[in-house]
């Protein structure tokens, strides 16, 4: 058997509980032609104007994008925002966003003109959470967190989250033996002790470890390293360093094509890193896998939530093993999978690389807007096959054997199958050859 050259194969479907400051981020986006005549200022003319989470929002379409059930836990007001910001979370468990009385929910409207951010306008009031609100919280997490798989704190100041409420979510998911990530706000990262991965980025690092700016980042490592089994520091363009509880250090380089807006990127580490360590995976492995996600999330213009599938395709850049499944990753298959339209090649036991075979993969990976997939019918393919299928960029992605043919099909659903019978593709009927005859001679 082939070994497969990536991990994020192996992700299977996990629960999340992201606790935070969840908050509705607007784009007015428009154009700039002339300077008022009552000030020197330029004139946008709005062309539209949308809203989506953010804070701890973000985070959360984020998990959901990458298959997780996530649990949303937070405050917002009895307004109009509120209401539209949990309709937009409609994809996650929004039955603990609750509603605290006199609580305004904050509002980010960035002004953007030509792609580029102009100003950034802010209606908030940092309001701490009120004692009866706070113990109907601590309640709900007390039900919630034995339940996940991980817990994520995302912390952007706005009072919601107290000392007392953050402890009980890291107290908690420690008594359930479950990972607990926090993105830290402020100068006291006290707040946070205990916790299993403290992910902040190089600024507030420098002033919570109370470093001047000429200290070097291992000795602001080992002021913060204590509270909390690992320190993550994202620091932009540089990528991210981890600071180990033995003092080991680990650097990862960004990997990015174009910078464009580093907006909601911290929001994309976080949700991979909750992504890998609830999958197993261990943090050298989880934080290489976001620091590639950081890079997609970058290259575009706002908050960005990254796929599998995206990062699939950025992963086959570097290694063409990462488009090799087998029968065990039908939930990495479907995510990779979403959205697009592709062609499954059966291939039987025993088949070699011929001429046929060569221009048939070249036939079907030319049909316009169609990706191709290659399924090897084989418990015992040979290297060397698939080694050369994996090299060929004509073909997008490899599944062997699976349990049988009709199965894989109400997996992942192709939009054509094909069989090659002496060479030749033949096009199998779903609706009708997969059920029937067919189903007799290849299950």
């Amino acid at each position: 058997m082939v070994k497969l050259g990536r991990t994020f194969i192996h992700f299977k479907p996990f629960k999340v509980l992201v606790l935070g400051d969840f908050m509705l981020d607007t784009y007015t986006t428009g154009r700039v032609k002339r300077i008022s005549p009552e000030a020197p200022v330029p004139v946008m003319e709005v062309l539209k104007q949308e809203s989506r989470p953010g804070g701890a929002g973000n985070v959360v379409l984020n998990l959901t994008t990458l298959g997780a059930t996530v649990f949303a836990v937070g405050r917002i007001g009895g307004d109009t925002e509120g209401l539209e910001l949990k309709k937009r979370l409609s994809s996650a468990d929004t039955s603990c966003l609750l509603v605290e009385p006199g609580y305004k929910t904050p509002v980010k409207n960035r002004l953007i003109a030509d792609s580029q951010q102009l100003i950034r306008v802010d209606f908030e009031t940092i309001t701490p959470i009120q004692a009866e609100f706070e113990e109907a919280i601590r309640e709900k997490l007390e039900i919630l967190i034995p339940q996940v798989d991980i817990v994520a704190i995302s912390d952007y100041g706005k009072g919601f989250l107290s000392n007392r409420l953050i402890q009980t979510a890291i107290e908690l998911a420690r008594k359930a033996k479950i990972p607990s990530i926090v993105d830290p706000k402020g100068i006291d990262f006290q707040k946070y002790r205990g916790a299993t991965v403290l992910k902040p980025n190089l600024s507030e690092a420098y002033a919570a470890a109370k470093c001047a700016s000429s200290a070097t980042l291992d000795e602001v490592a080992k002021a913060l390293r204590p509270l909390a089994e690992i320190l993550l520091i994202t620091r932009s363009e540089a990528g991210i360093s981890i600071f180990e509880a033995d003092g080991k250090r680990f650097d990862f380089p960004v990997r990015s094509k174009e910078v464009k807006d580093v907006t909601g990127a911290g929001d994309t580490v976080l949700s991979m890193i909750c992504l890998g360590l609830a999958n197993g995976l261990d943090i050298q492995q989880a934080a290489q896998l976001a620091n590639i996600a950081a890079g997609l999330s970058i290259e575009r213009l706002g908050c960005a939530q990254i796929t599998l599938s995206e990062l699939a395709e950025r992963l086959l850049e570097e290694d063409c093993d990462t488009k090799i499944f087998d029968e065990s990753h039908t939930f990495a298959i479907r995510q990779v999978l979403k959205g697009k339209k592709y062609a499954l090649l059966v291939l039987e036991k025993g088949q070699m690389m011929s001429n046929g075979l060569f221009r048939t993969i070249r036939q079907l990976s030319q049909k316009e807007g169609q990706e191709l997939i290659i399924y090897v019918r084989d418990t015992e393919p040979g290297d060397e096959l698939i080694h050369l299928l994996s090299s060929l960029h004509e073909i997008d992605y490899i599944i062997l054997q699976t349990e049988s043919l009709k199965n894989l099909c109400s997996e992942i659903h192709p939009h054509e199958v094909y069989l090659l019978e002496q060479d030749n593709p033949v096009k199998i009927d779903l609706a009708k050859d997969l059920l029937g005859a067919l189903i007799r001679q290849l299950v």
